[in-house]
């Protein structure tokens, strides 16, 4: 549409420095550096037996895990992992020394990684969580557990452990990071132009679609609908009338061959 701008990404901005307990933390990394989780404002916990195997496989690794979780606290909850309720995720996934985010896959935190190209591990819940990974998955950006499947054989590590030791995962969200950056003005910018854009032209009516200009019936295609049952009632017709004046034909041929025998 001539009035539709995409402006994807524009919450993305420049990492400030993070607060001193969370860089004291990630810091105490060293070279494994951390992980982030986050299952975003509406999954608050998970079922216990989901969250007692990602607790039990973040023990498991040297890296250092942030995991935004407000539920109660997993058996087999590791030195290495920090609860928070609250963290400021794009500040943390522009942090040099992360590793891996674990995402539910809203569209601000997909966004959020693509700028920053940092690879997911996707746990999708609902909404178009699952479509936005699986777009990162066909671009070997991302692998994705469902819930079904998390707390079972171990799947939750073997992920962890694929992502971070394959580089093409982290090689492809990088590229991915370098196409969605490389733009003459940033999303921001361009969104605020617009509007000015459209309030110095008073609406900007050049930009707005003919649809918005025709009857409702058009728009509906209403006519055309009317058009072809018009066609398909006058196509009945004429055969209906065929057929009718054949059979009036038909008997009036009969009558005048039994008249002629009748009078033999």
């Amino acid at each position: 549409m001539p009035n539709v701008i995409y402006i994807g990404g524009f919450q993305c901005k420049p990492s400030e420095p993070l607060p001193e307990h969370l860089e004291d933390f990630v810091q105490s990394s060293g070279e494994h550096g951390f992980i982030l989780m986050s299952l975003g404002t509406f999954v608050t916990e998970l079922p216990a037996d989901i969250t007692n195997e990602i607790a039990a496989a973040f023990a498991k690794l040297p890296q250092k895990v942030i995991w935004k979780y407000k539920g109660d606290r997993p058996v087999g909850l590791g030195n290495n992992t920090l609860f928070v309720d609250w963290m400021p995720q794009n500040d943390l996934l522009g942090h040099p020394k992360i590793k891996l985010f674990v995402s539910h896959g809203r569209t601000n935190g997909v966004q959020e990684a693509i700028y920053r190209g940092v690879p997911i591990v996707g746990l999708p819940v609902f909404f178009d969580q699952y479509d936005n990974l699986l777009r990162l998955k066909e671009k070997g950006a991302a692998k994705i557990l469902t819930l079904a499947i998390v707390d079972k054989d171990d799947n939750f590590l073997k992920a962890l452990h694929e992502v971070m030791n394959d580089p093409s995962y982290r090689a492809n969200m990088q590229r991915l990071s370098r196409l969605h950056r490389d733009k003459p003005v940033m999303s921001l910018d361009n969104a605020l132009f617009l509007i000015e854009f459209v309030m110095r032209h008073k609406g900007a009516a050049h930009l707005k679609a003919e649809s918005y200009r025709i009857p409702w019936y058009s728009y509906h295609s209403v006519d055309v609908v009317l058009s072809f049952l018009a066609a398909g009632a006058l196509i009945t017709f004429f055969f209906k009338s065929l057929v009718f004046f054949r059979l009036v034909c038909l008997e009036k041929c009969l009558k005048i061959k039994t008249n002629r025998l009748n009078k033999k």
